[in-house]
């Protein structure tokens, strides 16, 4: 029997990316496989939500849509993000505020679009995506490392709150990982970043994936309120 047969998974962000290679991690181990994005990827045979998880109707309108197509929801990870960099002196409001609708209000929607679900079953996981600028900062991201920020208090505060629902809820913190959206990070800074990595290399996104199904996982069972950094070891 897979890891995963019979349990149903929610990914936002899931259609490329570190969603993508966790949405296909999942499938490979027998799970339902729900993707809530913007846009569906090419060539994938997982469940298509079009979400803006900035939106709570939207949420709300695709968790009962997965819940219809597999009975029920038991991992959610909340994976979306999006930057708009800037040094904060030239920061203009629409950055600062798209990135908090998305990074932080889009977990709140999505997580609220599931946990009754998870509270009435008796089970459930939750993982958040944070950062490394979370816990170091980063020039340029003053938007992007406080919704990071954020999420590892909202992990910690929901795994007090939904413990006693058997839901365990965890976060994990890449570092600099191949994706589209270090194409925003000008190469230089990228390669001293990961002069300070002790494994002298990014990371690449089937590294965060595998840290998600861990988290999932019945190995996990006895961690919550946690932080996983997935960053090669990177010190500042």
């Amino acid at each position: 029997m897979k890891k995963f047969e019979n349990k149903t998974v929610v990914i936002t962000g899931g259609a490329r990316g570190i969603g993508k290679a966790a949405a296909d991690l999942f499938q490979e181990e027998g799970a339902n496989v729900c993707v809530w994005d913007f846009t569906e990827s090419d060539g994938s045979n997982h469940f298509f939500c079009k979400v803006d998880v900035s939106d709570m109707a939207q949420c709300i309108e695709a968790a009962k849509a997965c819940v219809e197509k597999f009975g029920s929801i038991h991992v959610l990870v909340n994976n979306a993000g999006i930057t708009r960099d800037a040094l904060f002196a030239k920061m203009t409001e629409e950055q600062w505020n798209k990135v908090i609708d998305v990074n932080l209000n889009g977990v709140f929607n999505a997580t609220k679009a599931v946990v009754d679900i998870m509270i009435q079953q008796k089970y459930g996981r939750i993982i958040n995506t944070s950062s490394v600028v979370a816990h170091y900062g980063n020039v340029g991201q003053a938007n992007y490392a406080v919704t990071k920020g954020a999420l590892i208090s909202f992990t910690k505060t929901l795994a007090k709150e939904l413990g006693k629902y058997n839901i365990n809820v965890n976060a994990v913190s890449p570092g600099f990982i191949a994706t589209d959206i270090i194409k925003t990070i000008p190469e230089q800074i990228i390669q001293a970043f990961t002069e300070r990595t002790s494994l002298k290399r990014m990371g690449n996104p089937e590294d965060v994936a595998k840290a998600y199904k861990f988290l999932a996982s019945e190995e996990s069972s006895y961690i919550t309120g946690s932080v996983i950094h997935v960053d090669g070891g990177l010190s500042f």
